[in-house]
């Protein structure tokens, strides 16, 4: 057997055991796996706005590969084409070629002006506050926790490092957010809500989201606060209008009543 023949069988062979092998990892990989991937790794949006962050992620990788394959491909072509051959001497050497670098300029400025467009104009319909929400919820983040304050229904609840508090939201029922913080800079994160905002002592900030998925969630505050950020953790959940009602009477029921303005709850009688 020549070595050309011998050469030949074992690249074969590695592509079989490649593409073997790269079916087997996509057939053990469960609907939930391949949907993360489509997704970017994104988890699967619990409010409306987030197909908006879905698709604008996605589309920045669709782009950037795009990006990376040209770039891949015109590495290896002139590797190829402009290899070294036995016998040649040194490659004719050029200081610049003008139509290139004209190239080079205008290329990377259509496309970081693409992303910057769809960035902004996303950005700008996520941070859009119309103040014609459903349910207003007012969130102060505290050291070492978080506060919700249901401002329709001047009801709160609160909670400690060592017992997370749950915020009740009405499924399809518009929420506007308004965050503020007695003490030092923290950050609002629902993962599934595919967006977050920092809580900044001084200053209200809002958004609205409308959740569309029932369910339990978990959030967190994703801003290094001090020693006991990583206990910042806290609940959602998006439940039907009915149960909601319920939890409301239930939080009266514990003689919750009132707006708090920190985690300390002797704030309640002032009804702030």
């Amino acid at each position: 057997m020549s070595r050309k023949t011998s050469e030949g069988r074992l690249r074969r062979g590695s592509v079989v055991a490649m593409g073997g092998a790269t079916a087997l990892l996509l057939a053990g990989c469960s609907q939930g796996t391949i949907d993360d991937w489509k997704r970017g790794g994104l988890p699967a949006p619990s409010t409306e706005q987030g197909s908006t962050v879905v698709h604008l992620w996605t589309g920045s990788w669709i782009a950037l590969l795009g990006v990376g394959f040209l770039v891949w491909g015109l590495i290896i072509w002139s590797i190829i084409v402009y290899r070294r051959r036995h016998g040649d001497g040194m490659p004719d050497q050029v200081r610049y070629n003008l139509p290139l670098e004209i190239m080079y300029t205008i290329i990377p400025l259509i496309m970081i002006g693409g992303l910057l467009f769809f960035t902004v104009r996303d950005q700008v319909e996520l941070t859009k506050v119309e103040n014609n929400q459903d349910l207003t919820v007012g969130v102060v983040g505290f050291r070492w926790s978080w506060t919700f304050n249901y401002v329709d229904q001047n009801t709160y609840d609160v909670g400690t490092p060592d017992e997370d508090p749950t915020l009740y939201l009405p499924v399809d029922q518009k929420v506007k957010f308004e965050l503020t913080s007695p003490d030092v800079i923290h950050s609002f994160w629902v993962p599934t809500f595919l967006f977050k905002l920092d809580v900044v002592p001084g200053r209200t900030n809002t958004f609205e989201v409308t959740p569309n998925k029932e369910g339990t969630f978990l959030g967190k505050c994703a801003e290094l606060c001090g020693v006991d950020h990583s206990r910042m953790l806290f609940k959602v959940k998006v439940v039907s209008q009915q149960e909601f009602e319920q939890h409301m009477q239930e939080l009266r029921q514990k003689g919750q009543f009132g707006q708090l303005t920190s985690g300390r709850t002797t704030e309640s009688a002032q009804g702030v």
